[in-house]
């Protein structure tokens, strides 16, 4: 470390008080101190090896793994809510750094997405341009907070030293598969040997040799963790891309644009994520994050009980899963999701004898009825086809099937209330326990047979009833077929009855199902990761070779992709990728044997997502370009160890909006990369903190638009813009709303420190809070008088005084040592507001006190600012004299001895009614407090001689007489 002192170049302003600390003077020192650090290397975490190995002492400590959620670089700039979390992180890295870790603190950027790409088609600027401006930007206005973080660790995704090994992970994972007897990803070769050895048997029979190339690509991609398929989406002609399903307002249109939106099948990369789900699962139990998060997550992935349940159809079969078999005799029709593959199997080219007008939707026959239904559905949101109120619409499809409990003929219709994403994408209809279902029974004339007795009164006639009725504590009737009675069972031992049944016949089988579906991995976008994939003529995907990594974005000179007619939709996706004729049709050797031939590359790109599902890896060794990651770095920095059983970064935080997505995805990655042996954690994060957010005021005119939120004026208790009355509402804080404060802006006026303070100083980290400009002066002040305890404002000299700790007044070494014990708890615990009262009081304890404060004292009190306000703590420290960085100190530790009260006040009472307090010491044993209680004067007054019948003591604060 250097013995360079930047406070000796500290220039002095002219006024009143020459030495007085300003705004000006804290921006020159977080200048001086920002360059001093940087220079000097002061936040570089030292590796156990490699590059960015370092001080072997530092590499000894305790290490600590503190990561915030990745940024998007937005052209926007920050406001002053987007550094909550990021100042939350650095004060609690530099307190770890106090007290004695090896902590890795850095920021990358989560480079690429959509608002580049959008900015792009619209200005022609490439989106590697203006990402890396915005990049250049937000890097400024982050170092101007002062973050302590390790800049040699810091990349984007969109470079491609840092996609190329996104892309060997896909790699991996397409080259995986999930073995359920093993519980865990292996080699897609060791799946290929037990085909070939005929350990594994070949489906449909047959040997390995004997299949075609075509075939064994086939067989194996039901396998593969990371596969193609033709899977339904959401395809909008007008902008002529797809969209996910957040994209899609409730009337099934564009959320940009307003365009019809359609339900197509599109061949997509997909993520075999459900491999994974009951893993997902468990593993929560033993991570430290919010329970908040945990149910989301237990939710999404949506694990339910039940059984599945094979309906005959023309010596075929249709398959639901259900959680209530025990209903399963209630059954009286079936309903397919629109896109169901077996609806167009099951479609006859006639209405069978007998097929009622109300079923067919006024047909000629079920072919034009379904093809009908299914476009009418296509135009639909699955929001708006699950919507409670909607009027149940549906069509016949003109087959019938087998009721398999007693046999009867049920009419299976399409039907745009049960969707694919979920079970089977096939229902058994039971009308008198299900609403939905209950709805469509009726609209349809479907017979409706009460199988659960009701308990309400209504009776067991289901033409009487205006809604289903649903019970799980109800008893089950009209359920049985001679081989099994359900009648009179509860539903547990009814459910566990008909499946036993079930899977004693054949019919069927106990199962567990998940709402999680695999993950759609494909976009029709330009600025994403390009697959390392090419096709041969036969259309077969083969993986490109780990040599030919990164394959590399070309250039376009189109970003946008091709649009259509809007209400076309039998339209399909152009990716501007496709139109690079010269980087899609290539001439390579993949290194099989089979010398060059002539491939195609995959024209979508990876979604947005891909690049922050592994970064905490690459901030361990973020500049290897052999290994995704040194096994020994990784197990240094993630590795399990007590406390964290499946390894992890330490501290992870960020917005609980990415309560699922990104969470479940980085866990699952993980998981692979774990399974494969390339990594030694399990889960990427052990602890979880989301911060609350800052919240502003956004005022609106009469015609409901926002209006600047500094051109505002209060009077009376009313707010008015330019003479006119405006409403005030708290909301979410963005250039749009005009409500926008910068750091910038509070830096200029207050400087960083301050702006630092105040944020930690409004409230719980965990929960919103309103900004208050405002307010901001207060923790100026509190650091003008700081400055004041050690720094004369006349002279610029210290104004401490050089006496030994014995020397300090009992009064103030309490304060002092109460103040450490509670700020080190605090900082510990994530309680920054709480730690900055304590200082606080400390602080006004000096100044209230007044005369030179003892060195002693000074030196801990800016110790215990320096993670909260290192700029002006790092110039205290200088100006104490110490040449070292403050940095990394070690923070105080309170002498037990001055942290316990001389006294503590006890309350007697006498028949629950205060009589008398106490003061007594707080080692005050429970027969000495009794007998000081009884002897106190007032307590004896109020005893008037009357017996005592009972004394309860809970020392030291609280004695309660039971009179006789």
């Amino acid at each position: 470390m250097s013995e360079t002192n930047p406070a000796a170049t500290a220039p002095v302003t002219a006024d009143a008080a020459p030495h007085r600390y300003t705004a000006a003077m804290a921006a020159e020192i977080e200048a001086r101190w920002q360059d001093f650090w940087d220079a000097e290397g002061t936040y570089a975490a030292p590796n156990p090896k490699g590059d960015l190995a370092g001080d072997p002492e530092l590499v000894a400590r305790p290490k600590k793994f503190i990561m915030d959620m990745f940024p998007y670089p937005s052209g926007a700039g920050l406001h002053v809510g987007h550094p909550l979390g990021y100042i939350a992180t650095d004060v609690f890295a530099r307190f770890q750094r106090m007290t004695g870790h090896n902590v890795l603190h850095t920021l990358g950027f989560d480079a690429f997405g959509l608002p580049a790409e959008q900015y792009a088609v619209q200005t022609g600027t490439h989106p590697r341009a203006s990402t890396e401006a915005n990049m250049k930007n937000m890097v400024s206005q982050l170092r101007r907070l002062g973050l302590g973080h390790d800049k040699r660790r810091s990349f984007a995704t969109i470079d491609p030293e840092y996609y190329k090994w996104t892309q060997w992970i896909f790699l991996q994972i397409f080259n995986s598969w999930y073995d359920d007897e093993a519980k865990r990803a292996r080699p897609i070769s060791e799946l290929v040997a037990q085909f070939d050895s005929g350990e594994r048997a070949v489906p449909g029979g047959g040997t390995w040799s004997a299949l075609t190339e075509a075939e064994r690509a086939d067989l194996l991609g039901e396998y593969r963790l990371a596969y193609a398929s033709d899977a339904p989406v959401n395809w909008c002609p007008g902008l002529g891309t797809v969209l996910a399903n957040e994209e899609v307002t409730a009337d099934g249109r564009s959320e940009r644009g307003n365009f019809p939106v359609f339900k197509s099948k599109l061949r997509q990369w997909n993520m075999r994520i459900t491999a994974y789900a009951d893993r997902l699962l468990d593993d929560l139990d033993q991570l430290d994050w919010p329970e908040a998060i945990k149910l989301q997550q237990r939710n999404w992935i949506g694990r339910s009980e039940g059984a599945r349940v094979d309906f005959p159809v023309d010596g075929e079969r249709i398959t639901v899963f259900t959680t209530r078999p025990d209903t399963l005799f209630g059954a009286t029709y079936m309903v397919l999701a629109p896109e169901h593959p077996l609806v167009e199997k099951f479609t006859p080219a006639a209405w069978p004898e007998g097929t009622r007008d109300a079923w067919t939707g006024g047909h000629a026959t079920p072919t034009e009825a379904v093809a009908a239904y299914r476009a009418q559905a296509a135009s639909k949101s699955d929001v708006e086809r699950q919507a409670e109120a909607k009027d149940k619409t549906g069509v016949f499809i003109g087959a019938y099937a087998t009721n398999p409990v007693n046999g009867e003929q049920v009419p299976v219709f399409v039907a745009d209330y049960v969707l694919m994403g979920y079970g089977t994408g096939a229902i058994m209809a039971v009308p008198a326990g299900d609403q939905r279902d209950f709805e469509f029974a009726r609209a349809f004339e479907l017979p409706i047979r009460c199988i659960v007795e009701p308990t309400d009164g209504r009776g067991t006639d289901p033409s009487t009833w205006e809604s289903a009725f649903a019970s799980y504590d109800a008893k089950i009737m009209n359920s049985s077929n001679g081989e099994v009675s359900l009648d009179g069972l509860g539903v547990v031992e009814a459910k566990e009855r008909i499946t036993e049944w079930l899977e004693r016949t054949g019919a069927g089988a106990g199962t567990v199902n998940f709402r999680l579906r695999d993950w759609l991995f494909s976009r029709q976008r330009y600025w994403g990761e390009p697959f390392p994939i090419v096709y041969d003529e036969d259309g077969i995907a083969h993986p490109l070779p780990a040599s030919m990594l990164p394959l590399e974005l070309p250039e376009v000179e189109d970003y946008s992709p091709r649009t259509f007619d809007p209400d076309d939709a039998d339209t399909k996706p152009e990716t501007p990728l496709s139109r690079n004729e010269d980087w899609v049709h290539v001439t390579l050797d993949l290194g099989d044997g089979r010398g060059p031939r002539r491939y195609r590359r995959e024209t979508n790109t990876m979604p947005n997502w891909a690049g922050s599902c592994w970064y905490e890896l690459r901030y361990l060794d973020p500049h290897n370009s052999e290994q995704l990651v040194d096994p020994e770095i990784e197990q240094y920095w993630m590795g399990p160890r007590e406390g964290l059983p499946h390894g992890g970064v330490d501290l992870y935080v960020g917005g609980a909006e990415h309560a699922v997505l990104h969470l479940l995805y980085a866990r699952f990655w993980s998981k692979v990369l774990f399974d494969l042996g390339h990594v030694s954690s399990a889960e990427p994060f052990h602890k979880l903190f989301n911060q609350g957010m800052i919240q502003a005021y956004v005022y609106r005119d009469g015609r409901g638009i926002a209006v600047p939120a500094a051109e505002v004026e209060e009077r009376d208790g009313a707010y008015f813009h330019g003479g006119e009355k405006v409403s005030r509402l708290l909301g979410k804080m963005g250039k749009s709303l005009k409500n926008a404060v910068t750091p910038d802006e509070i830096c200029a006026e207050y400087g960083a420190d301050t702006l630092r303070l105040y944020e930690m100083a409004m409230g719980p980290l965990d929960v919103s809070r309103p900004w208050d400009t405002r307010a901001v002066v207060g923790q100026f002040r509190l650091l003008q008088r700081l400055w004041r305890n050690v720094v004369d404002e006349n002279t610029g000299r210290l104004s401490v005084a050089d006496v030994a700790e014995t020397d300090v007044d009992a009064d103030t070494l309490r304060a002092l040592h109460k103040a450490i014990d509670g700020v080190r708890q605090d900082l510990e615990g994530m309680r920054f507001n709480t730690a900055i009262a304590k200082v606080t009081e400390l602080n006004n304890h000096l100044t209230k006190v007044g005369g030179p404060v003892p060195r002693p004292v000074a030196e801990r009190l800016v110790l215990l600012v320096a993670p909260l306000a290192p700029h002006v703590a790092e110039e205290l420290w200088r100006k104490l004299g110490h040449t070292a960085s403050v940095v990394h100190e070690d923070f105080p530790v309170a002498d037990p001895a001055y942290v316990v009260d001389e006294t503590v006040t006890c309350v007697v009472q006498i028949k629950g009614k205060v009589k008398a307090r106490l003061e007594v010491s707080p080692s005050v044993s429970e027969e000495d407090l009794e007998k000081a209680a009884l002897a106190d004067e007032k307590v004896v007054a109020a005893l008037g001689g009357a017996g005592i019948r009972k004394v309860i003591v809970r020392a030291p604060k609280l004695v309660n007489i039971v009179p006789a």
